[in-house]
């Protein structure tokens, strides 16, 4: 398993795949062709269909010169390495072709570039599963975050401290901006409407933590600066989850740190045996690993057993599965940033049903992950982030 840095990273929205992922292909190509006279890139698959309303042009031109850069969609139905798939090529002044590279982007922003010798991943785990990690754990009488750190060190701990940084600014930013998002849907934000509705309710914590999922994600959908967790499109249920009970309980830094490297541990299992990426295994990829990451945090952080634990992560998953990614015209939108908060409020709900029914489990952490991607395999196309399924062709714009 790789580093937990691997699994959080701060980026742009509104799609680790779709926008970070492209922009990591786009430097990495300049870097190798930097002097052309012209590049053109062109967007195959969900990149093709979705990569609009995802913002990945702009993410590209961010990168690549403006003025000199051609950026096309081809959406034809063609065979192809990975569902995103970028195909890059640079000119000289004659038109003579430079260079030309075939990128994947993968998920949670990684990339991998087509032809390139496969290099076996830096692993810093020698895990393979989550049954390997809980069986580490209890051999070792340790908690999920004190194995990565056993395995990354001060500098794992440097690092997630800047994640949580990052996502408390995200939702300070969020919570109380207001105005529509960009984009033809005429959506309002909506975070601020919570927040104050909680205000006025402070029973009502429902509120308050949907208030929390909302300004993340709504900042995600107008391209701001998150944190995927594991994407970009699911960035807002950690956060929600982790600064609701820091405030509640007044938890230091520190404590929502580990509970970042527990649930960076779950996440971590099902990025290396199945798919984060929504244009792969459908959004169950995305909101259901986050779901099962936060309800992890939420164990972790009430200092219950591992066996309770790995039930909420296997019920906040489970109860995902099917789960499609139809953004309605391509923007990170509808459904994506409600979803966001009833993910949440789900994996809250997981880890409370598993605390009372522990001992009762059937199921493993490691079987519903494989039962995910095996779903997601079998998920038609127009329900993997292709804009062509579901609400995406039922939503229409009056």
């Amino acid at each position: 398993m790789q580093s937990l840095k691997e699994l959080y990273k701060i980026g742009r929205g509104p799609s680790s795949s779709h926008t970070m992922g492209p922009e990591r292909a786009a430097r990495d190509f300049l870097a190798r062709v930097p002097q052309a006279a012209r590049y053109r890139v062109v967007l195959y698959g969900s990149l093709a269909l979705t990569g609009r309303g995802h913002l990945t042009d702009r993410a590209l031109a961010a990168v690549l010169p403006a003025d000199r850069t051609e950026i096309c969609f081809d959406p034809s139905e063609r065979p192809l390495p990975h569902p995103n798939t970028l195909f890059f090529e640079a000119f000289d002044a004659d038109g003579r072709v430079l260079g030309s590279e075939t990128y994947c982007s993968v998920g949670g922003g990684t990339i991998r570039r087509v032809g390139e010798p496969e290099q076996p991943a830096a692993e810093v785990y020698p895990f393979c599963n989550f049954a390997e990690i809980r069986a580490y754990c209890e051999r070792n009488k340790i908690g999920l975050g004190d194995a990565a750190f056993r395995f990354e060190g001060e500098p794992l701990a440097e690092y997630l401290a800047s994640v949580w940084e990052s996502m408390k600014r995200t939702v300070e930013r969020g919570l109380f901006r207001s105005g529509e998002l960009p984009g033809g849907l005429h959506v309002e934000r909506k975070a601020a409407t919570l927040y104050k509705a909680y205000c006025g309710d402070e029973r009502d914590v429902t509120r308050l933590i949907c208030s929390y999922a909302y300004a993340t994600a709504e900042e995600n959908a107008c391209g701001g600066t998150v944190v995927t967790a594991p994407t970009c499109g699911s960035s807002g249920v950690l956060p929600a989850v982790l600064l609701y009970l820091q405030k509640k309980n007044d938890l230091s830094d520190e404590t929502v740190i580990r509970a970042l490297a527990a649930a960076g541990m779950v996440g971590n299992v099902v990025k290396t045996n199945a798919s984060v990426s929504g244009a792969e295994a459908g959004c169950q990829a995305e909101i259901g690993t986050a779901t099962a990451m936060a309800a992890a945090a939420v164990c972790d952080i009430a200092g219950l057993s591992l066996e309770v634990t790995e039930y909420a992560a296997e019920i906040a998953l489970e109860h995902q599965l099917g789960l499609t990614c139809d953004p309605v015209n391509g923007y990170v939108q509808i459904p994506c940033i409600e979803r966001n908060a009833v993910a949440a409020l789900r994996a809250i709900d997981s880890a409370d049903l598993a605390e009372v029914l522990s001992g009762t489990r059937k199921i493993s952490f490691d079987l519903i992950v494989k039962t995910m991607y095996e779903t997601g395999k079998d998920l038609d196309a127009r329900y993997r982030e292709t804009g062509q399924g579901g609400l995406a062709s039922g939503f229409r714009i009056c």
